[in-house]
């Protein structure tokens, strides 16, 4: 794991309530957090916690009721939407347990495709694309649908999406729910190659053994940040392990 650089995500007393009055939700209560290119950070927590929504506020696509966040050095919350939109194409990667591959687009297309919305030449798209997939392993699937692929080679293909282009920040939601362990365990492999070769990464999981790959594990309790610590064991070291049992 490579040493963590500059703050790329600052979260400054964030507070995010839905609803209101005697409906209200806290859904986050004043969360502080900072994650440094490099790094690799995991969020636990129960179901209700406030994981999502956490992952949602750093990307842009939400905002939060109160407190800061900076991504890249720009204020989000002093953004309107499309200006939100702009960033997040630019700069955040998004990868979901919901994979949201469009069916009538090849694997190399769907990668493409927000680089394409992005103004980016078809053929500029489309070569970082394909350098996307064979980053993740799969670029000799480049021109395959999403139904001729098994569920890894579809989460591969979502996690390409998310990395392809100069994005600096991917947020993972459960990137491994879906999967086989030993799956999981391959797309682990690949968001820790990006982040040590320069990203920065924030991770929502129920895991510890995916957790462990992470630099620094962040727990929340009713969205409260309660705890946040470093690993004790290293990734290898846990799948040795895994192995002996």
């Amino acid at each position: 794991m490579s040493p963590a650089g500059p703050v790329l995500l600052t979260l400054a007393d964030v507070t995010r309530v839905h609803g209101s009055d005697e409906v209200a939700v806290h859904a986050l209560r004043g969360v502080g957090l900072e994650v440094r290119l490099g790094e690799l950070v995991a969020v636990m927590g129960a179901s209700g916690s406030g994981k999502s929504t956490l992952l949602n506020i750093a990307g842009g696509l939400d905002t939060p009721t109160a407190g800061s966040v900076v991504l890249d050095g720009t204020e989000l919350t002093g953004l309107d939407q499309k200006a939100r939109a702009a960033l997040r194409r630019r700069s955040v990667g998004y990868v979901f347990q919901d994979l949201n591959l469009i069916p009538a687009l090849t694997a190399v297309e769907n990668v493409s495709l927000p680089r394409e919305l992005d103004g980016v030449p078809l053929r500029t798209a489309r070569s970082e694309a394909i350098a996307a997939l064979a980053e993740v392993g799969l670029d000799p699937l480049a021109d395959r649908f999403p139904e001729e692929m098994s569920g890894g080679q579809q989460q591969r293909v979502a996690i390409a999406r998310a990395l392809v282009g100069p994005r600096r920040l991917v947020l993972a939601d459960e990137p491994t729910g879906a999967l086989d362990s030993t799956t999981g365990e391959d797309i682990m492999r690949v968001l820790r190659a990006r982040v040590d070769a320069g990203a920065a990464g924030l991770l929502v999981t129920h895991e510890p053994r995916f957790a462990a790959w992470a630099d620094r594990t962040v727990f929340l309790r009713d969205g409260v940040v309660v705890d946040s610590t470093g690993g004790v064991h290293g990734p290898e070291s846990l799948l040795a392990g895994a192995g002996e049992r």
